[in-house]
């Protein structure tokens, strides 16, 4: 019974729903530290970014993923004081396409492509450690202390996982309780 109501979760979410695989996302938390400062580059995609690389001299960020699907989509966020100005893409050191919208603080890039297994994605500025003033380092110094105790992405998953959990152990126990009281 318990196996039937868990397969029964999956299937019905998936068929009313968005895939599992599409609705999923693996959060990547990236620190660079260059220039005697440090920048936090935020990373969520369907694909495992297995490690990266900063070049301050090619003002060049390398991301190296690897991923099981063949549609990949990823939201990345980098500082503009890190790497900033007109970005360009390299897929597998081919030029890619993205949608970028900015503000002074930081680029918000989507990156959508095809592909499964090893991949390599190259993205260049044409900016490295502009715009910073004396109260950018002291911001950055206060954002790095509040990033050592910010856990509310890893709390949120263990609440929604224990939920699930709670509403399928009660589930069983009610259908128990029916099959032993007839």
């Amino acid at each position: 019974m318990f196996l039937l109501s868990l397969t029964l979760l999956f299937v019905l979410t998936t068929a009313y729903g968005q895939p599992l695989s599409d609705a999923t996302g693996l959060v990547h938390r990236m620190e660079v530290e260059t220039g005697g400062h440090s920048f936090g580059i935020k990373a969520v995609s369907n694909f495992a970014i297995s490690d990266f690389e900063f070049s301050k001299d090619e003002k060049k960020l390398t991301l190296y993923a690897t991923g099981g699907l063949e549609n990949n989509l990823s939201e990345i966020i980098i500082p503009r004081n890190l790497v900033g100005g007109n970005l360009t893409f390299y897929l597998n050191d081919q030029k890619h396409p993205a949608q970028i919208n900015s503000n002074d603080e930081i680029s918000f890039i989507l990156l959508n492509f095809t592909g499964s297994g090893e991949n390599k994605l190259d993205i260049v500025g044409t900016t490295y450690l502009s715009g910073l003033t004396v109260q950018d380092k002291v911001d950055m110094g206060v954002q790095k202390a509040i990033k050592k105790t910010d856990t509310s992405d890893d709390s949120f998953n263990w609440v929604i996982l224990a939920g699930s959990l709670a509403v399928i152990a009660a589930f069983v126990a009610v259908k128990i309780k029916k099959r032993n009281s007839s």
